[in-house]
């Protein structure tokens, strides 16, 4: 997704230091983009690759046909794993 095709109605503020601001100066200059330009590509990019994951896999045909047998599987009774998450652990 490209940041150009969109009109920019939003303001995000973010807080850097100088030593952060500058990098992130240096790096927008080298990509021959302003800083806000820099910013929200990186962004965007970082955001899609995140929730890539979360919205699509992909699998073979083996990958798949073992994917479907999980989900055919009955349930079965996780009697550590039940107790794992009723227990407080140690950091309470």
């Amino acid at each position: 997704m490209t940041t150009a095709n969109f009109s920019k109605t939003e303001r995000i503020d973010v807080r850097a230091s100088t030593l952060i601001k500058q990098l992130l100066q240096d790096a927008a200059r080298a990509s021959h983009k302003n800083v806000s330009e820099f910013l929200l590509d990186a962004g965007v990019t970082a955001a899609e690759q995140t929730l890539a994951d979360r919205r699509q896999f992909v699998l073979d045909e083996t990958q798949w046909q073992a994917f479907q047998e999980a989900l055919d599987r009955p349930v079965q009774n996780k009697t550590r794993l039940k107790s794992l998450l009723r227990n407080p652990g140690v950091l309470g």
